[in-house]
């Protein structure tokens, strides 16, 4: 015994402890959840509600922090100084749900200084502190002693109130080897006991046979109860009762009358006498159904002895058997089915509320928390809540059925300064019952009205182009308030217009409310100015209010028209011009041209209207009025002038009318080149050729001077090169007539190091330029050093000797001609030095058809880099072809490379004079030939000039 009552307790405080853990999590989203085992005795701590909420046990006692419970009785406390919530009465999950698998009680704290509501779930877990019980500890059973093997007979269920494995989980059976226990589930889950027959039964025998039916639960340790069964044998019964249904359905209003028969079964049995005689008994009932219904034993009738509660049950079954006298029997099931009235009507509950409320109160401020419930369910159990009248207020759903009484708006005194707020409930019940509760508010004083203007927006029209200072409009607001918070002032919202602050345009007196302009408004600059005038009153805090103000600017006729085409002339006060061309043969109505024009006013102001003012021949043209279209009124006949001027006038709809007018040019051609005739002739009457020869000569002049400055810059920078060349000294005298460049000197050593030959090939067309490199023209060793008792001989000395050694003397142009001369034919007195032991070709001169070229073949060396460089044999082509500006450019670039490639030495300088003459003679057709393209260009360029000339 006293090791059940400890593992009893054991289990109670590892429950506890499990379950208290659960709550934490929930209490930020206002609900708390905890659960504590059955049978706790009053007083017993369930959860620390303080902890929970992140709250002092102080501040809860401060808060005025309750516990409030919708049932009647209070099962926990908040207690005050620890903040821990208990429990107020014993609780037996039992009574508290029964036939509910979760049993979960609910209440709330309430804190008052907050207007806040947290939920309190608390499950009540199950112990095994009930063990199975039947109905009946004795039963008495009749069979006959010819009843067959095998038959079963139903017996009555043990019941178990609690829940899970510590319900009824088994039965057993003892006693008597002619009988044997069968256990079937029902499909409720329940396990239904049967006694079956095992053995024949024999009257003579034994006329009765005692059994013990045992039902044990799952707890531990398991619990039992037992009934004993009393099977008396009877002789033969032929018939058993019968029920006229096997299952009677009823549905029952939960109104219903007590003492109502609900329902009368009916039974027969065939047989006579004893055995004919039927009884009824309640086979299996619940306990709360056994208190409600009771069954006539003698005639079969259920009837109520209980008033019905749809909210307690919802739903009864009963099985009854009906036996006859010899022991058969039969069974019938009997289903109750309640159904709701509308008999509860809901209650409302304040749980909380202030009496008093300061009228800035912000709009949602909590002022009481109400409990709505009915016990009703479905449509009658449907709350529907509202406030009574038109009242700042309204009802916000809080948790669950609470609901909270919210300021709907700032609340004024001035107008109310108490409510009596009316809350009423109204269930969906047919009828619908309803309850109220009366709230009693004082509304407290405070600066709570702000400043209200006469308007909700203001306007105003304002002339453009307004004196500085002019008054606008005068803007009034006024105060619900007293004294110092009566006291309106305005301002100027900040605000910008064009980039400026707003303040720079306008500015309102701060007393009475009057906006003046500050500077002169342009309609096209600033159309609309928009702007915010602030009223504020003398409260602390101030309180303001806002007005929009809405300046117009009206438009003056300020502006005239400004014409986009004809365009501008370019002469100022030349009015607006332009020409246009129109065919003698155009038709009347033909379009000529168009005058378009704008204006920057707007409106009527900026209606334009054409009108033909003057022309060179009244009748031939017309003006759209409103298009501006110019059109032929007629068709032009050859009497007609060919040129007409025609002047437009624009003029706009304001008072006074301000105009503009375009001139047109009109030319009758058929052509452009009769129109560029026309117009060249009415252009420059005066002098045409005289002003035309001017400017040939001075292009002709210009380009002469040109070409002979650069031929003499030319040729002064060659010669300077030249004369610097001669004033150097030689390196030595072995070798005369060489500059000392051209050599290197190596341990006293002096040689050429890498002689190349090449010939270049130039003609006017740069794409048939050609570079040929002449074989065998390397020389990688140095050649041997005269004795020094012998003059080295000059480079060239041996000209002739040269010449005669190779079988080229006179080589074969590239056209194929062999009458080319060498280049001393045309400069007899040069002599061109070559390196010992290197290929040379002298110069020659080639004249083919259609083309005059000069060749030179010479060697030129040079040094760079500390090493020498050896000289290169190159063949250049001058040629004179087809057009001069070829030709200019060819014998430019000809003339460069000879003097560049050619260091000719001082006896050669009279043949050199004589080729610059030559190329210059050459040059002639050239120039002609580019003065006669540039004066053909400057008489193009003088002809458009004429005709742009006005």
């Amino acid at each position: 015994m006293c090791a059940a009552r400890e593992g009893r307790c054991g289990r109670r405080q590892r429950a506890l402890l499990c379950c208290v853990l659960v709550a934490a999590w929930e209490a930020a989203w206002g609900q708390l959840r905890y659960s504590v085992p059955e049978e706790l005795p009053k007083g017993s701590f369930v959860g620390d509600v303080a902890k929970d909420l992140a709250l002092q046990p102080a501040a809860l006692r401060d808060r005025g922090a309750r516990v409030v419970s919708a049932d009647r009785t209070r099962y926990f406390a908040l207690h005050a100084n620890s903040g821990h919530l208990v429990t107020a009465e014993r609780l037996d999950r039992e009574q508290l749900c029964r036939l509910v698998e979760r049993c979960v009680l609910r209440c709330e704290v309430i804190v008052e200084g907050e207007m806040k509501i947290y939920e309190i779930e608390v499950e009540i877990t199950d112990i095994n502190d009930n063990a199975p019980s039947f109905r009946e500890s004795e039963m008495e059973m009749r069979m006959s002693e010819f009843t067959a093997l095998g038959s079963r007979f139903p017996l009555a269920e043990a019941r178990d109130p609690d829940m899970g494995m510590n319900s009824l989980q088994s039965y057993e059976l003892s006693g008597d080897e002619h009988f044997s226990l069968s256990v079937q589930a029902g499909a409720d889950g329940e396990k239904r006991p049967e006694l079956v027959l095992a053995k024949a039964l024999d009257r003579e025998e034994a006329a009765f046979h005692e059994l013990v039916l045992r039902a044990s639960d799952g707890g531990e340790p398991a619990r039992t109860g037992t009934a004993r069964i009393r099977v008396s044998v009877l002789d033969a019964n032929d018939n058993a009762p019968v029920f006229s249904q096997a299952v009677y359905a009823v549905r029952v209003p939960e109104d219903v009358p007590v003492g109502s028969t609900l329902l009368t079964l009916t039974a027969t049995d065939a047989d006579d006498g004893l055995n004919g005689y039927v009884k009824y008994s309640l086979k299996k009932a619940t306990d709360l159904a056994s208190e409600i219904f009771h069954l006539d034993p003698e005639t079969g009738s259920i009837r109520l002895v209980r008033s019905l509660d749809f909210e307690e049950g919802v739903s009864y079954e009963l099985e009854v058997q009906a036996h006859d006298g010899g022991g058969l029997f039969d069974t019938a099931t009997v289903s109750m089915s309640v159904t709701d009235v509308n008999d509860n009507a809901p209650e409302i509950s304040v749980r909380s509320a202030l009496s008093e409320i300061s009228e800035d109160a912000p709009s949602g401020t909590v002022v009481a928390l109400l409990h709505v419930q009915d016990r009703d369910s479905g449509a009658n159990g449907e709350v529907r809540c509202s406030l009574v009248g038109d009242v700042p207020f309204r009802l916000r759903s809080s948790v669950g059925s609470y609901y909270s009484v919210v300021t709907a708006r700032e609340l004024d005194r001035e107008e109310v300064s108490e409510y009596n707020v009316t809350v009423r409930a109204a269930d969906g019940g047919s009828p619908s019952l309803r309850s109220s509760a009366v709230l009693a508010l004082r509304v407290l004083d405070v600066n709570d009205n702000a400043p209200v203007f006469a308007e909700a927006r203001y306007s105003a029209r304002l002339a453009e182009n307004n004196a500085e200072g002019a008054l606008v409009l005068t803007v009034r607001a006024w105060d619900a308030d007293w004294g110092q918070n009566a006291r309106v002032r305005y301002r100027l919202a900040e605000g910008r217009v064009r980039g400026a602050p707003l303040s720079s345009y306008v500015s309102v007196q701060a007393e009475t409310g009057a906006l003046y302009a500050l500077r002169s408004f342009d309609y096209e600059e600033v159309r609309e100015v928009g702007l915010w005038v602030r009223a504020e009153d003398g409260g602390a805090p101030a309180l303001s209010s806002n007005v929009s103000v809405r300046l117009l600017i009206v438009d003056e006729n300020d502006n005239a028209p400004q014409v986009l085409y004809p365009p501008a002339a370019a002469a100022p006060g030349a009015g607006w011009t332009g020409v246009e061309l129109t065919p003698r043969s155009a038709e009347p109505g033909a379009l000529v041209a168009k005058v378009v024009a704008v204006d920057a006013d707007a409106g009527q102001n900026a209606w334009l209207s054409y009108e033909l003012a003057k022309a060179t021949e009244p009748g031939l043209f017309r003006v759209g009025l409103h298009s501006g279209e110019v059109r032929t009124a007629r068709s032009p006949l050859a009497r007609d002038a060919p040129r007409h001027s025609l002047v437009v006038v624009v003029k706009d709809q304001g008072r006074p009318a301000l105009s503009a007018t375009a001139t047109l040019t009109v030319v009758l051609a058929e052509s452009v080149a009769e129109l560029l005739s026309e117009l060249g002739s009415a252009a420059a009457p005066a002098e045409p050729a005289g002003s035309l020869t001017r400017w040939l000569v001075l292009a002709v002049a210009a380009v002469s001077c040109l070409f002979l400055a650069f031929l003499l810059l030319l040729l002064a920078l060659r010669l300077r090169r030249w004369r610097r060349s001669q004033l150097l000294p030689p390196a030595s005298g072995a070798l005369r007539g060489v500059p000392a460049s051209h050599f290197v000197g190596i341990d006293g050593v002096r040689a050429f190091l890498h002689s190349y030959s090449h010939e270049v090939s130039l003609t006017a067309d740069s794409r048939k330029s050609q570079r040929r490199w002449a074989a065998d023209s390397c020389c990688n060793t140095l050649p041997a050093r005269p004795p020094p008792d012998k003059a080295a001989p000059l480079l060239g000395e041996d000209a002739a000797g040269a010449r005669g050694a190779q079988p080229d003397a006179l080589p074969v142009s590239r056209s194929g001609h062999r009458d080319a001369l060498p280049l001393g034919a045309c400069l007899p007195s040069c002599s061109f030095p070559f390196p010992p032991r290197s290929p040379s070709r002298p110069g020659r001169f080639a004249a083919e058809r259609g083309t005059a070229s000069l060749g030179i073949g010479l060697w030129v060396t040079g040094s760079g880099s500390g090493k020498l460089r050896s000289g290169s044999a190159a063949s250049v082509t001058l040629g004179v072809e087809g057009r001069g500006r070829e030709m200019v450019s060819t014998c430019n670039f000809a003339l460069d490379g000879l003097l560049t490639f050619f260091p000719l030495p001082g006896r050669c300088s009279f043949h050199l004079l004589t080729c610059i003459m030559q190329v210059f003679l050459l040059f002639l057709p050239v120039l002609s030939i580019c003065t006669l393209e540039i004066i053909r260009w400057l008489g193009y360029i003088i002809l458009i000039a004429h005709m742009l000339d006005p």
